[in-house]
């Protein structure tokens, strides 16, 4: 009901302590030769996110040794704690979590963060309401408009930002915990699709790098882990080539003797229509549209801006002009070529002066191993089992996360009732 809920401002569920409002320092405090490989973690704009994005990410620190680290600790953060950019990409928030084997962070220039009393609000539910659009209203309205974004009175601003919670920290904590419980999940997928793209290229290294099962034949015993069929397709003694020692009746060709690098095609962003077909650009996934160029799965190289990075995709997909797309020439499978282009170290061949790009004619004189065909078709049969489970759990994640995103304003706004998003929840995780 209406009288379930009220608006408070941050100082009046902020825990009473000192510097439970804080700021980073200023840059001249904390400098890039102050960080070290371990230490206190100092927390950047790069571990925020914005609407839709993990919470937090743990895996981009720099380091303060402990003593620098006692010399700014007016700017210390916690576990639970609630970082907002300051100046900058104002709207990013995140919550530091728990379990990381750090109890200390320092803020780095440009952030500020408040610790919640769990007393008087839940952290985690805080936080999901300022990811949420009403909380991220509250945020870009406290924004300076002249200049650099950044939020006026940064510290007198956050103590009166406004969060519309309900009134029992209970009811608080089942919302975070709805919501919470989809993080975890996409969380979770988001892990387990490393692990299966981790596979894969162990697959391929074992099998086209360190030539595992032929070095077992040739030492007279069978490849581990390998069906006897599957070791009987692998020789057991290895030839010269330009390429160093490979496997006997295997080859080396050219890289443009095997595949072609397509032209990508020119989609400005206002051109790109609602759809599900995915914009690839030089760096991955840029945005949708509703008309594929191109018949998944692909491989798209970068071209313009982020040159030779190689991405998978596996369904159909639009290629821009920052990119190329891989055509084979041959019966060699896809699969093989992506982690065989992956591992030419193909930004290295950057050649543009002005903005980093790939020459398409230096890529194509490359060196490629060619394994004989039926060793690339079986790890072509593995590979597209691994993508294929990989695809499927990417779609659940887009399932996941469109379900919070939608959940989230409905619950933070009281429109939505616990029981009945439990409902929906568990039929999803």
């Amino acid at each position: 009901m209406v009288d379930e809920w009220i608006d408070a401002r941050l100082s009046e569920v902020a825990a009473d302590r000192n510097h439970a409002f804080a700021m980073g320092p200023f840059g001249s405090n904390i400098r890039a030769e102050n960080y070290r490989d371990s230490g206190v973690p100092v927390i950047r704009g790069t571990n925020l996110g914005q609407p839709g994005e993990p919470r937090f990410r743990s895996d981009e620190y720099v380091y303060l040794s402990e003593g620098k680290a006692d010399e700014l600790a007016s700017s210390s953060a916690h576990p639970n704690d609630i970082v907002f950019v300051a100046q900058g990409t104002i709207g990013k928030v995140g919550i530091i979590p728990t379990g990381t084997g750090h109890q200390r962070f320092i803020l780095s220039q440009n952030l500020m963060k408040v610790t919640i009393d769990p007393d008087r609000a839940d952290p985690l539910y805080v936080f999901y309401f300022f990811r949420s659009s009403l909380g991220q209203q509250e945020i870009l309205s406290r924004v300076n408009p002249t200049g650099v974004p950044c939020i006026s009175k940064p510290l007198t601003s956050l103590r009166g930002f406004n969060v519309r919670l309900p009134r029992n920290v209970a009811t608080q904590q089942a919302i975070a915990c709805i919501l919470g419980a989809l993080d975890d999940k996409i969380d979770l997928n988001q892990r387990m699709n490393l692990t299966l793209e981790a596979t894969a290229r162990a697959i391929f290294k074992s099998w086209f790098v360190d030539f595992d099962p032929v070095r077992a034949k040739a030492a007279g015993q069978q490849p581990p882990s390998l069906k006897p069929d599957l070791a009987a397709l692998f020789p057991d003694a290895f030839e010269d080539s330009e390429l160093g020692e490979i496997p006997r009746g295997w080859g080396v060709s050219l890289l443009g003797e095997v595949c072609e690098l397509a032209y990508g095609k020119a989609l400005k962003a206002e051109d790109r229509k609602p759809g599900s077909v995915a914009v690839m650009g030089s760096n991955g996934q840029v945005g949708w549209h509703d008309t594929a160029l191109v018949p998944g799965p692909g491989v798209v190289v970068g071209r313009k801006g982020n040159p030779g990075v190689v991405t998978w995709t596996n369904d159909a997909f639009f290629p821009i002009d920052t990119t190329f797309y891989v055509v084979p020439k041959t019966s060699m499978p896809l699969t093989y070529l992506y982690d065989a282009l992956v591992r030419l170290d193909l930004p290295r061949l950057g050649a543009d002066s002005a903005v980093p790009g790939l020459n398409r004619n230096i890529a194509y004189m490359s060196p490629i191993l060619v394994p004989q065909p039926e060793i690339a078709g079986v790890f072509d049969l593995y590979a597209k089992a691994i993508c294929d489970r990989i695809g499927a759990i990417g779609r659940e994640n887009g399932m996941l996360a469109g379900l919070r995103d939608a959940l989230l304003p409905k619950l933070v706004s009281g429109e939505l009732r616990v029981p009945d998003a439990e409902r929906i929840v568990g039929r999803a995780v």
